[in-house]
């Protein structure tokens, strides 16, 4: 007996948000890992389960680096197991281009300019401000049909996002007019992402997005660093290319691949709400591993986040509204 339409629904949904789960997972993941690999010997880590390894290279090498890794990888797995997904008509080249600048390279740039600028706590809460814009987006252009849960689910991310990262009474946060500029644009190229990931996932393979798009994100930063030769200057050393490779495997290749497969099965919306998972998951595995404080006002964003991840599935049962795989 075949599964009934609102079964085939319920499973679709949950493997949208199971991959929108571990892609935040990977990201949260991925940025620990940064955080040990990259702090410097001296540096005060009373307390951590392991000393860090105080690999040099600043971010944006880090961003140009783990791009050209993770491109290589992808790029050498479907040469060998699945040639097809290469291929790809000239006029959607423009696209990819652009998807891999904008939805890529530019929410790295921008999110490592606006810490620049302000800290990390400023930098992850007005990045997370994307479920807004995508909401809007959505809603007002692609005539997604509102439902209750979505602006609800939206409110409560938003909000379990500033509450972990330290906003309450402004303590946590560092804001200045620049900062602000690049981290609202931070927001919008992640909201960006999202939407030209959903419009595409059903026009091309998540294999061919994501290889495609690391590959003009690779060629965005060797542009901003002045040619290719400071990016393999930069993986010279052996133990820096063990470092990057793992990173552009736990935090590009992996949460990257799964946000973009979530989109055929859940709304942009849905699945940017998820993704607010990240510094939730983030600061938990920093108290597990760093012995990094987590107070009231944190676990209580990190259960309105999970909240706002169950309200989003609260909506009535309809014919799904994103298109059909091709």
């Amino acid at each position: 007996m075949e599964p009934s339409s609102a079964e085939r629904d319920r499973t679709d949904r949950a493997m949208g948000y199971g991959l929108a789960g571990l892609a935040a997972a990977c990201w949260a993941t991925g940025g620990l890992a940064a955080k040990w690999l990259f702090t410097p010997l001296n540096a005060e880590t009373a307390g951590w389960p392991f000393p860090p390894l105080g690999i040099a290279i600043d971010p944006v090498m880090l961003s140009a680096c783990r791009a050209l890794l993770a491109f290589g990888m992808l790029f050498t797995y479907l040469v060998i197991a699945r040639r097809d997904a290469l291929r790809v008509r000239g006029k959607d080249l423009p696209f990819l281009m652009f998807f891999g600048v904008v939805g890529l390279a530019l929410v790295h740039f921008t999110y490592f300019k606006t810490i620049s600028l302000t800290n990390v706590a400023t930098a992850i809460l007005l990045e997370y401000l994307a479920p807004v814009l995508v909401l809007a987006f959505s809603v007002t252009v692609l005539r997604d049909r509102l439902t209750w849960s979505l602006p609800v689910s939206v409110t409560m991310s938003v909000t379990g996002c500033a509450l972990v990262v330290g906003a309450v009474g402004g303590s946590g946060l560092k804001v200045s007019t620049a900062g602000l500029m690049w981290g609202l644009s931070s927001a919008v190229f992640f909201a960006g992402y999202t939407l030209m990931g959903r419009w595409a996932a059903h026009k091309f393979s998540s294999w061919t997005l994501l290889t495609y798009g690391l590959g003009a994100a690779t060629l965005f930063w060797f542009v901003v660093l002045g040619g290719p030769a400071p990016v393999f200057a930069a993986l010279g050393n052996p133990r820096t290319l063990a470092a990057v490779t793992f990173i552009a495997f736990t935090s590009t290749v992996v949460p990257f691949g799964a946000f973009l497969k979530a989109l055929r099965h859940i709304r942009a919306t849905e699945a940017s709400v998820t993704a607010t998972l990240e510094p939730v998951l983030a600061a938990v595995l920093a108290w597990l591993l760093f012995r990094e404080s987590l107070g009231t006002a944190q676990m209580l964003g990190g259960l309105l986040v999970i909240g706002a991840i169950v309200v989003s599935q609260m909506r009535t049962t309809v014919a799904s509204e994103l298109p059909p795989a091709a």
